[in-house]
């Protein structure tokens, strides 16, 4: 008769995905949304691991979380090791026959940037699917199975990142407002429109512009940025633009750019890819076309 007493069993990965999130990114909340679940579901995590464990992993206090020194010695080995976990899964679907290109954007971007040069990348790529999800923040592309995300951001400085241009902020308008403006201060006679989550872009455009005038201005706040755009078309008022995102706009004549000065944001358009065996992937070969598609101004 065989033996086959039970063996000590591990914690469970979803608990080590949660400590490991919870480590790298400073808390519970953004532990929760990286992996889409409630800070009450990481806590349980994170504390069924600690029983298993036999010790604290965090310490806990009113404003906040802090990893204990054990949590300090083991968090880089658990990233590394979730690290090579996604390199892998990423290295297999790359292997296999990947029918679908998973790319992640700005919504702005998804639809103002993206969007206008998917045809061309269906049409040299017929074999792939594209598949776009409009995100807030920029995802884990070594946890994620996204093969390349597009953003308005801050460079991080890896290998597989690529810094599309520097967004630059400049007034438009549609062109029956734009015959009214002859220089910066005629806009204070008009609506100035504001995107909510970029609400500081008319502040950083007139103090380049226009320093040491003091004047504040209110206007209409839109959610989304394609909508305040939609709006500086139906003639609303002035959107502070994004070189990036108004361009096309301004080529087909439908919105106007009334001056010359654009001054620079803190933020760049960064493309990321995924880190996979091989450089010949799908997901490098439509990284590429975008890549080109800015250096020759389409």
């Amino acid at each position: 008769m065989s033996v086959s007493p039970p063996r000590p069993k591990g914690p469970p990965l979803n608990a080590l995905r949660a400590f490991e999130a919870a480590a790298r990114l400073g808390g519970f909340s953004h532990a929760a949304a990286e992996l889409c679940v409630t800070p009450g579901a990481i806590s349980q995590h994170i504390k069924y691991l600690e029983e298993w464990a036999g010790s604290d992993l965090f310490e806990r206090r009113s404003q906040g979380v802090s990893l204990t020194p054990l949590g300090v010695e083991i968090a880089e080995m658990f990233s590394i090791a979730f690290d090579a976990l996604g390199d892998a899964v990423h290295s297999l679907r790359t292997h296999a026959d990947q029918a679908t290109i998973n790319i992640a954007a700005l919504p702005s971007v998804a639809q103002l940037w993206l969007s206008p040069r998917l045809p061309a990348i269906r049409a040299a790529l017929p074999q792939q699917s594209i598949s776009v999800t409009a995100l807030e923040q920029t995802p884990n592309l070594s946890r994620e199975m996204f093969d390349l995300s597009v953003f308005l951001g801050t460079a991080k400085k890896i290998t597989a990142e690529y810094v599309l241009g520097d967004d630059l902020l400049f007034p438009v308008c549609a062109p029956s407002i734009a015959e009214q403006l002859t220089s910066p201060t005629d806009l204070f006679d008009h609506t100035w429109l504001f995107d909510a989550t970029w609400s500081d872009d008319w502040a950083t455009w007139v103090a380049a512009v226009l320093p040491g005038d003091s004047r504040s201005r209110q206007g209409p706040h839109y959610s989304l940025f394609s909508i305040a755009l939609e709006e500086a078309k139906n003639g609303a008022g002035v959107l502070m633009g994004h070189s990036f995102l108004v361009d096309g706009m301004i080529n087909s004549g439908e919105l106007v750019a009334p001056f010359t000065d654009k001054v620079p944001s803190d933020k760049s358009l960064i493309m990321e890819v995924a880190r996979a065996r091989g450089k010949n992937t799908a997901g490098n070969k439509v990284a590429a076309m975008l890549r080109t598609s800015v250096c020759v101004g389409q």
